[in-house]
C-alpha cells in the first residue's frame, strides 16, 4: 500500500496519531495521501471504517475518495462518513431532526429558492425591495450564518443594519414555519445541535477518532468551529491543504485557518509534499519564485525529477483581437504536431475575456468547450440584452418579450402574463398587440413596458450600432439591476463585452457611419452566403446593422460548442481550472487591471490572492506554458491601452522566452503568426519571430510607407502617443485593418501598435 509513496508521503500516511498539517503543493499527490491514510488506518486496526470522518469540498472529490479507498481495501465505503461539509451536516440533521427542532421531512433551499423566499418575505411585509434588494438581504443573512451568528447576535451600527437584522429575524421565523433550511443553515444548525446537546456531541466525539479534511485552505470560520467541536473528544485532525492555492476569499474562505491550525493543533507537526509529478522544471521554478512575493506563507518549494523541460513562452501583442488570433494559430500548430485538443487549455481571469477568443476559435473552425461555465452568448445577462435588442428591432417578437417583460422586475406577475397570452390567442395577435387589451395594474405595467421598448427604439434610431447597444443595456435597467448583485460585477463586464462585440462588428463591416435604423450596405459582405440565406436576412427589416449584428450573435451562439469528452480545446477561468491539468496551458490577458484585477491592486491581501490565482494558473501546465498580453483591449466599446502585468515581471527571465512579431513587408498579414521554436516551428514563417529583449536592430518597412486615412507613416518618422509620449517608427507591417508600427519610445522602450486604433500624431 505504501511502497510507491515518496518519503514525505509515507511519513504523512503512517503517522501514529495526533494532529497533523500536510502542506500539499500542486501536483504532489494529496488525494493519494488522503485515501492511502484512510486505508492504512483501517488496515492496521487503528480505527474502524465508521470511525473515520473525511470531509471534502465537492461531491466529485468525495466519490473519488471512496472509490480509491475501495480499490485499496475490500470494504463497503458507501457506509463511511465521507462527504462535503453540507452533505455530512445534512446526514446528521436527518438522524437528529427532533433535537435540531426540524420536521422529519425538512427540505433544503438552494440559492435560487432562498432568493425567491426572500422576495416573497419583503413583499408580504411591505419592505422596499429597492432599498433592501433581495440579493443584498441574501448576502447579509448568509454572511451572518457563516460567521455563526443568529439575528439576535448580529450587531447593528445604523438604521439600515438594524432593518437588515429585522429582516433576518423574519426570514428565520419563516424558514422555521416552512420547515426548510438553506445551505449555510445546514452547518450552523449542526454546530448549535452539537453545542447544546451534550449526549449527541459526546457520541460523535467518541465515534470519530480520525478526522481528515481535504482542501483545508478553503474552510471558513464556521467550518473551522465545526471541526474543532467534533474533535473535542480527542480525535486526531489530519488537515491537507495548500495556502498558496487559497483563491476563494470571495466565498468566505479564510487562508488564516491554516496558520491557526498549525499553531493550535499541529504545533510544528507539518509535513510538506513538495515533489511535483505534473509539471516540468521551468514551470515549477517560475511558480515558486512568483509565489515567494507573498507574505505570511507557511512555505514550501516545489520540485520535479522530470527535468527542466521547455522555456515558458511569453508574447506581447497589439490588441485583444491579435492575441486571440495568435492563440488560434499556436493551437493549430500544437494540434499539428500531435497534441490532443483535450490537453490544451486557455485560461482567463474574467469570463468577459472569452468572447473574443471564442470568436477567433469559431471563425477558424477549432472545436472548443467552455469548462465550468457558459459560452459568451449563452450567459443569462447576454441573453437578456439580446432579447431587448430584438424587441427594439421587432416588437412582435413574442419569445424575447416573454423573456424580459418582467426582467428586471416590474411587478408583472405570472397571472398577468398568462392573461396576456390568453388575449393574444383569443384575438390571434402577437403579445405586443395584446398588451393594450389587458386591464388593471398588470395592464398598466405592461403598457409601461411597451412604452419603454418604443422609447428605446426611437432614441437609438439614429445612433451607431455600438452606441445603440450600450444605450439599450442601460435604458432597459439591466445595468442597474446587476449593480445590486453580489456576482453582478462579472455580469456587468460581460455586458460591456457585448458593446465591444458590437464595436468590433461595426468596424470590421464598415457600419460605423450607418444609423441603426437604416439598411446596411451589403449583408452578403457581413455574413457567409449560406448563413444569409438560412436566416432570411434579405428581408427589409433584417437589412440594418442591428439586425446583422443579431444574426451574427445567433450564428455564434449556435450549437457549435464541443460536447464533454470530445477532442476540443478547453476554455475556462483560472478559478474553474483549480484541480485540473493540461499538457499545454495559455494564460491570457496578463495586464495590470485585468490580471491582477483592478479591484485587488490597491489591497495588499487582495493582491496576494491574485498572485495565488496566478500560481494556480501556472501550475496547471504539464509541458508547455504560454503567457500572453495585449497592448490594447476593448472596454465598453472604447480602446484602452494596457500595462504589462506585474506577474509577468515576477517570473524570472531565465525561465521565459519572450516572443514578438518582427516587422515584415507590407504584403504580409499581421495574422500570419508562426511558431518560435519547437516541433511545429519548421515552417518557413518561423523566422518571423525574434526575442524582443535581445533584438535592437530596426526592422525595415515598405519604402513607400503605410497610408492610414489621411496620414502616411514611414520608418524613421517621429510620432507622439497620448500615453507613451514621443517615439520613432522603426518598423511597419501589414495593410488595412492589420497595419502595425513598431515604435521605439524614449520612456517605455519598443511597442508594436495597431495603426488603425493607436491615434498617433506625426511630429517629424
Amino acid at each position: 500500500m505504501i511502497d510507491q509513496l515518496n518519503d514525505p508521503q509515507r511519513a504523512a500516511v503512517t503517522l501514529d496519531g495526533g494532529h497533523a498539517l500536510v502542506l500539499a503543493g500542486a501536483g504532489s499527490g494529496k488525494t493519494r495521501v488522503l485515501t492511502t491514510r484512510m486505508a492504512w488506518l483501517i488496515q492496521n486496526g487503528l480505527v474502524s471504517p465508521l470511525g473515520i470522518l473525511a470531509v471534502t469540498f465537492t461531491n466529485k472529490a468525495s466519490k473519488e475518495m471512496q472509490v480509491r479507498v475501495a480499490s485499496l481495501l475490500p470494504i463497503d465505503t458507501r457506509r463511511m462518513w465521507v462527504g462535503t461539509f453540507h452533505g455530512l451536516c445534512h446526514r446528521l440533521l436527518r438522524a437528529h431532526f427532533r433535537d435540531a427542532k426540524l420536521p422529519q421531512g425538512f427540505q433544503i433551499l438552494d440559492s435560487a429558492d432562498q432568493l425567491s423566499l426572500i422576495k416573497r418575505l419583503l413583499k408580504a411585509n411591505q419592505i422596499d425591495d429597492e432599498k433592501f434588494t433581495p440579493r443584498d438581504v441574501q448576502r447579509f443573512i448568509n454572511g451572518a450564518k457563516e460567521e455563526g451568528r443568529r439575528s439576535h447576535a448580529v450587531d447593528a451600527a445604523d438604521p439600515y443594519q438594524r432593518r437588515m437584522v429585522e429582516i433576518y429575524a423574519l426570514y428565520e421565523a419563516q424558514c422555521q414555519r416552512d420547515g426548510v433550511v438553506d445551505f449555510a443553515e445546514l452547518l450552523l444548525r449542526v454546530l448549535e445541535l452539537l453545542e447544546h446537546q451534550e449526549p449527541i456531541r459526546a457520541h460523535y466525539q467518541r465515534r470519530f477518532r480520525h478526522i481528515l479534511v481535504d482542501e483545508f485552505q478553503d474552510t471558513n470560520a464556521l467550518q473551522y468551529r465545526w471541526l474543532k467541536l467534533l474533535s473535542g473528544g480527542g480525535a486526531s485532525i489530519f488537515a491537507v491543504g495548500d495556502d498558496d492555492q487559497s483563491i476563494y476569499a470571495f466565498r468566505g474562505a479564510d487562508v488564516g485557518n491554516m496558520v491557526d491550525f498549525e499553531r493550535d493543533y499541529a504545533k510544528g507537526s507539518v509535513i510538506r509534499l513538495e515533489q511535483n509529478y505534473r509539471s516540468q522544471g521551468h514551470i515549477l521554478d517560475a511558480a515558486n519564485q512568483l509565489i515567494a512575493n507573498n507574505c505570511n506563507r507557511l512555505g514550501k518549494n516545489l520540485w520535479t525529477d522530470q527535468g527542466e523541460g521547455e522555456l515558458i513562452r511569453a508574447v506581447e501583442l497589439p490588441s485583444d483581437g491579435a492575441e486571440s488570433q495568435w492563440l488560434v494559430d499556436e493551437i493549430k500548430a500544437l494540434v499539428g504536431e500531435g497534441t490532443s485538443r483535450l490537453d490544451i487549455a486557455i485560461l482567463y481571469r474574467s469570463n468577459a475575456q472569452s468572447r473574443v477568443i471564442e470568436h477567433a476559435l469559431f471563425s477558424a473552425g477549432v472545436p472548443y468547450r467552455v469548462y465550468g461555465g457558459l459560452r459568451f452568448f449563452e450567459r443569462q445577462e447576454i441573453k437578456h440584452a439580446l432579447a431587448y435588442l430584438r424587441l427594439v428591432m421587432n416588437q412582435d417578437d413574442d419569445t424575447s418579450l416573454i423573456r424580459v417583460v418582467n426582467f428586471p422586475a416590474r411587478g408583472i406577475g405570472a397571472r398577468t402574463i398568462e392573461s396576456l397570452v390568453d388575449q393574444a390567442k383569443t384575438y390571434n395577435t402577437t403579445l405586443a398587440q395584446a398588451i393594450a387589451r389587458v386591464a388593471g395594474k398588470g395592464g398598466s405595467s405592461l403598457a409601461q413596458f411597451a412604452t419603454l421598448i418604443e422609447t428605446m427604439a426611437q432614441e437609438t434610431r439614429l445612433l451607431p450600432l455600438s452606441e445603440a447597444v450600450e444605450h439599450i443595456i442601460e435604458a432597459s435597467g439591466l445595468l442597474h439591476h446587476y449593480q445590486g448583485e453580489k456576482e453582478g460585477a462579472e455580469r456587468i463586464e460581460n455586458l460591456g463585452e457585448l458593446v465591444n462585440a458590437a464595436t468590433v462588428f461595426e468596424n470590421e463591416h464598415d457600419l460605423s457611419g450607418l444609423p441603426s435604423g437604416q439598411p446596411a450596405k451589403s449583408l452578403t459582405e457581413l455574413m457567409p452566403d449560406d448563413s444569409v440565406d438560412e436566416l432570411g436576412l434579405n428581408t427589409p427589416i433584417a437589412q440594418t446593422p442591428l439586425s446583422a449584428f443579431l444574426a451574427y450573435a445567433a450564428l455564434e451562439s449556435g450549437d457549435n460548442q464541443a460536447k464533454a469528452g470530445q477532442d476540443a480545446v478547453q476554455m475556462m477561468t483560472v478559478h474553474a481550472a483549480k484541480g485540473l491539468e493540461f499538457d499545454a496551458v495559455f494564460i491570457s490577458g496578463l495586464e495590470d487591471g485585468l490580471f491582477p484585477h483592478e479591484n485587488s491592486i490597491v489591497d495588499p491581501s487582495g493582491l496576494e490572492e491574485e498572485r495565488r490565482l496566478m500560481y494556480v494558473a501556472i501550475t496547471r501546465a504539464r509541458k508547455r506554458l504560454y503567457m500572453t498580453m495585449a497592448q490594447s483591449r476593448m472596454l465598453h466599446g472604447q480602446t484602452r491601452y494596457a500595462v504589462r502585468s506585474r506577474f509577468l515581471d515576477e517570473v524570472p527571465e531565465n525561465h521565459v522566452k519572450w516572443l514578438t512579431v518582427r516587422a515584415v513587408t507590407s504584403d504580409t498579414s499581421v495574422h500570419s503568426y508562426a511558431r518560435a521554436f519547437g516541433g511545429a516551428s519548421s515552417t518557413p514563417r518561423s523566422n518571423q519571430y525574434t526575442n524582443q529583449y535581445t533584438s535592437s536592430a530596426p526592422s525595415k518597412g515598405p519604402t513607400s510607407g503605410l497610408q492610414i486615412g489621411a496620414q502616411l507613416f514611414r520608418v524613421g518618422q517621429g510620432v507622439r502617443h497620448a500615453r507613451f509620449g514621443e517615439g520613432t517608427i522603426i518598423g511597419l507591417s501589414g495593410t488595412g485593418l492589420d497595419a502595425q508600427a513598431q515604435i521605439h519610445f524614449a520612456d517605455v522602450g519598443s511597442k508594436t501598435l495597431a495603426l488603425g486604433i493607436a491615434k498617433l500624431d506625426i511630429i517629424a
